[in-house]
C-alpha cells in the first residue's frame, strides 16, 4: 500500500514531507507534489509533517479524491524526484 498526495497540495506545495521520506518517493511538478506508489513504504512519517493534511494512505484517500490515486502514479513518472525542502507556493 502507498501514501496519495491529494487536492490540498495543488498550489501549496510544502515540502516538509520530503524532507521526512526514507525512501525519497516524493516527485515534484510546478503545482504539487507527488508520491509514486512503487516507492513508497507506507511508512506514514510524511502524514503528520503536511501542514494542509493532503496526504492520505491509500485505502483512506476520499472518495472524492480518487482521481488523484492515478494522478499520483502519472506525476511520478514524469517528474524528477525532489529531495530537498523548499519554499512552498503559498
Amino acid at each position: 500500500m502507498a501514501h496519495v498526495v491529494t487536492q490540498a497540495c495543488l498550489g501549496c506545495k510544502n515540502t516538509a514531507c520530503v524532507e521526512v521520506c526514507p525512501v525519497e518517493c516524493f516527485h515534484e511538478d510546478t503545482i504539487s507534489l507527488w508520491i509514486n506508489p512503487d516507492e513508497c513504504i507506507d511508512c506514514g512519517v510524511c502524514i503528520p509533517e503536511c501542514p494542509v493534511d493532503a496526504i492520505f494512505p491509500l485505502v483512506n484517500v476520499p472518495e472524492d479524491m480518487t482521481e488523484f490515486i492515478e494522478r499520483n502514479r502519472e506525476g511520478s513518472e514524469r517528474c524528477p524526484v525532489i529531495l530537498e525542502r523548499k519554499e512552498p507556493l503559498s
